[in-house]
């Protein structure tokens, strides 16, 4: 039996996708719905049982009887809002549930990989080099990447033992992230806009040596970020923290281009001002090094940059939005 933490959402759901076509329907999905259109993404999925997230940590209070059976954990539910301000509210909601579900995960002898984030590597200035010897160094531009850091700490200073595992998503999109509101990927929010308004806005730079649409990122299609999750949670034994990207870096110009050929139109793109609190706390260049996931035996390519963009443009969002 498998938990699957945060099921209903972007990763959560092609996870558990995965997971089906690999046969496994053993699984148990918690999520918080609320009032959110997110239960939709769970409609394609197969799984023997739904717990709310407030559910799950009842019965683990109650000493997890109920989850009897259950081998491994993915742990993907937090909130992921980059500009969430409420630092006590990320600290209960993403580090100590964390850390009470490890606390089980511990006592049981299961398997548990979490969500880190490229979030925790801050602006940058140290790399982002996943060797778990500098956590330390890091330093989070916001609460978010904050909450997901001490996390990584405390597993750190346990020595991941028995069998913990963190993966640092780079920028994520496609299908199932139609709930995300503004932290929706710019795939997404490009899109509409084009639909809207024929054209893409993009944020200025505001560095000398980058010039406006050259800022870089790694971006991961969900499947391939869903099949390194997989991979790390059954069939590898590695222990740690390890980046989840694709290994590229790509402008945000490269990106506005394949979503205009995806959707059969030529590029308009207009350079907006940013707006001054995220200056300083603005990304100029994400990249993830994959050596490390690579010799632990992850092999399979990533899907690159265009193709994914048309997969998704083309083979959801053209088609109202459908999910996967």
């Amino acid at each position: 039996m498998i938990v699957v933490t945060g099921a209903a959402g972007l990763i959560g759901s092609a996870v558990v996708r995965e997971l089906n076509r690999r046969g496994r329907y053993d699984l148990i999905l918690v999520d918080h719905l609320g009032s959110s259109d997110k239960w939709m993404n769970l409609r394609s999925l197969r799984f023997a049982h739904y717990l709310e997230k407030e559910t799950l940590l009842q019965q683990l209070q109650m000493g997890g009887s109920s989850l009897f059976g259950v081998t491994h954990i993915i742990h993907l539910g937090a909130c992921s809002s980059t500009t969430e301000k409420d630092a006590s509210y990320l600290i209960q909601n993403n580090y100590q549930y964390s850390v009470r579900l490890a606390e089980f995960a511990t006592q049981k002898g299961i398997r548990m990989v979490y969500a880190s984030s490229a979030a925790t590597y801050g602006e940058g200035n140290e790399g982002f080099d996943d060797d778990i010897a500098l956590l330390n160094s890091l330093r989070p531009l916001n609460p978010y990447g904050y909450s997901k850091h001490i996390f990584d700490l405390w597993l750190r200073d346990r020595k991941f033992d028995p069998g913990f595992v963190g993966i640092k998503y780079f920028n994520v999109f496609g299908p199932n992230e139609y709930h995300k509101g503004d932290m929706m990927s710019v795939v997404l929010k490009a899109f509409r806009q084009i639909q809207a308004e024929g054209k893409i806005k993009l944020f200025k730079s505001y560095r000398t040596d980058i010039r406006d649409g050259e800022q870089q990122r790694d971006f991961l299609y969900v499947e391939d970020a869903a099949k390194m999750t997989v991979f790390l949670a059954l069939e590898s034994q590695i222990t740690g923290v390890y980046n989840a990207g694709s290994g590229s870096a790509n402008t945000w110009l490269s990106l506005a281009d394949a979503i205009f050929a995806a959707m059969g139109k030529a590029p308009q793109i207009e350079f907006v001002d940013m707006p001054e609190w995220l200056r300083p706390k603005y990304q100029y260049y994400t990249c993830a090094p994959m050596k490390r996931l690579q010799s632990a035996g992850f092999s399979t390519p990533t899907t690159p940059l265009a193709e994914a963009v048309k997969d998704y443009v083309s083979g959801y969002l053209m088609k109202e939005e459908a999910r996967a």
